[in-house]
């Protein structure tokens, strides 16, 4: 029995931590190599399936040592693995990661195996079993729609993380119960200036308008914005030591997954979903970095 399912990306993270981005054309020096699982979809399944989910992932991997890596990966967060696809004509995605003296990240994505993921992966039947279906942007667009439209019709709430940000055209802004954006990705989506909490409200409102239904803005360390047809509700997040921020949206869109399957309203499902990307950034790495329900519990007690 699968709680949510995850039609997305898995990649090799390569990251190299250094005390500042290089200028262009610089040379700087950087820390040794580090490869981490991580792709936002592979991501967002892990970071459910630690909450407690029963959690099903959709995508494709290269015929290559990353690429059973990271199935291996999966497999020890408890996703179900079967409908990731071995595709021996193309490597395993990759992402190079610098990561500052600040814990901001600077990400190259190199599409690999997750720019084959097509429509003929995803039937009726992928869908058996799951309530929820999470969603990004870092497989072929044509996919994710084909997704989203499969899943309306069997009636699973959908959540949409529009990243790598890029247009969406009205038929999924209206197929998507949840459109989960951060302050740039909303920016991109609305080709508003974003600037302060006012902005935010007026850019999700002109989403709203196009028949969105709620957006969820993530707004870093000022927590996050919910804006719907009812208005606008803003949602503090929590007070931590920023080591890194990869994976901290992804740990946030789990986050509001597990909440939401387990009955919470959405802005109690928010809330939850803050203690997770606030505990994400304190760790270093995408899925290291991922907290488990007893982690983000105690955060809730120490600073509920």
């Amino acid at each position: 029995m699968t709680n949510i399912l995850v039609i997305g990306s898995l990649n090799a993270d390569l990251v190299v931590r250094a005390s500042r981005f290089p200028a262009p054309g610089e040379t700087i020096q950087g820390e040794d190599l580090v490869i981490i699982p991580g792709g936002k979809g592979a991501n967002q399944a892990v970071a459910a399936a630690r909450l407690g989910a029963r959690v099903a992932m959709i995508g494709r991997v290269g015929a290559d040592p990353f690429g059973s890596t990271l199935i291996e990966n999966l497999k020890q967060n408890d996703v179900d693995v079967r409908r990731v696809i071995r595709d021996h004509t193309t490597p395993t995605g990759t992402a190079v990661i610098v990561v500052d003296s600040h814990g901001q990240n600077s990400i190259v994505l190199s599409s690999g195996a997750n720019g084959k993921v097509s429509s003929s992966d995803i039937g009726p039947d992928s869908f058996v079993d799951s309530s929820l279906l999470l969603l990004q942007f870092e497989i072929p667009f044509e996919t994710v729609v084909h997704s989203a439209n499969l899943a309306r019709k069997k009636k699973l709430r959908i959540l949409l993380n529009p990243a790598p940000a890029r247009t969406i055209p009205d038929e999924l802004l209206k197929a998507a119960d949840f459109i989960l954006p951060n302050e740039t990705e909303l920016g991109l989506l609305t080709g508003r200036t974003i600037g302060d909490l006012a902005s935010v409200e007026a850019a999700s409102h002109t989403l709203v308008a196009r028949g969105a239904q709620n957006i969820v803005v993530t707004l870093g360390a000022n927590g996050a914005l919910i804006v719907n047809k009812n208005g606008a509700k803003h949602i503090p997040s929590y007070q931590v030591k920023v080591v890194d921020t990869t994976a901290a949206g992804d740990a946030f869109v789990g986050g509001l997954a597990v909440g939401l399957l387990n009955g919470k309203s959405l802005e109690d499902a928010v809330q939850y979903a803050c203690a997770c990307g606030a505990l994400a950034v304190t760790k270093f790495g995408a899925q290291p970095s991922l907290p488990t329900t007893e982690d983000v519990e105690k955060l809730l007690i120490q600073q509920g």
